[in-house]
């Protein structure tokens, strides 16, 4: 993995030198949020080369930083002037499940992290439920709650209680889940797992969550975090 950090001056094409891309074959434009610490966390378990470009995702960047991600470049790639996005032999991928989804498919091929969605249908499936519960629930619902709690400039109350109420709900689907089966899709670690980390991690940070209410859920967090692809993932691009 080359990491390569945002240039200071703008420029019309990506910072990515032609030795680079002849070493790797995908580029993740990416910056280590909640969003995307998933992908860089996968391609570390997977042992794939790529090349990262650092995004910027701040207003105060805007029309100063090349590798910001609403650059006319990086709308090429992805519409939604959203990170991380991914660029394989010259295909885009967008979306942090999706990518995941696609990774699975093409550089999984022993079933480390997945399942055959046809050979073990249900097994997929539940995968996919989880996935989607990750990327439906918990990160817009945490995405919201951690907006009104930090960032919004005017504090309002019934908006801070509606969205952290639901993140503990949802965390409690979670333990629930986890009391029952060692990881969110069954019997191994998944994506669905890879996805999910990527929000739960920032709890303690956003929202001083301390875990009592939820055991099994900070095992299971526990366990991911002592994985040596995520130590290095969650640090990717640095910042």
């Amino acid at each position: 993995m080359t990491a390569i950090k945002a240039s200071t001056r703008r420029r019309h094409l990506p910072t990515i030198t032609s030795t680079e891309m002849s070493q790797s074959k995908i580029t993740l434009y990416s910056y280590p949020t909640p969003n995307g610490v998933p992908i860089s966390s996968f391609l570390e378990e997977l042992g794939v080369p790529y090349t990262v470009v650092k995004m910027s995702i701040f207003d105060k960047d805007r029309g100063k930083v090349h590798n910001h991600v609403k650059e006319p470049w990086f709308l090429d790639i992805n519409l939604n002037a959203r990170m991380p996005a991914i660029t394989h032999d010259g295909f885009n991928v967008i979306e942090t499940s999706a990518i995941l989804l696609y990774l699975a498919a093409e550089f999984d091929k022993e079933r480390r992290f997945s399942y055959h969605p046809v050979e073990e249908a249900r097994e997929y499936s539940v995968m996919l439920q989880w996935l989607f519960f990750a990327h439906g629930g918990i990160g817009p619902m945490q995405g919201q709650a951690g907006h009104f709690l930090n960032v919004a400039p005017e504090k309002i109350p019934y908006a801070q209680k509606r969205y952290l109420d639901e993140v503990k709900r949802l965390y409690s689907v979670l333990e629930t889940r986890l009391s029952r089966t060692e990881w969110l899709a069954g019997d191994k670690y998944t994506i669905a797992d890879i996805k999910t980390h990527g929000w739960i991690r920032r709890a303690e940070y956003s929202f001083k969550f301390d875990f009592v209410e939820w055991p099994n859920l900070k095992k299971w967090l526990d366990r991911i975090e002592a994985r040596p692809a995520v130590q290095k993932g969650v640090n990717i691009p640095p910042v």
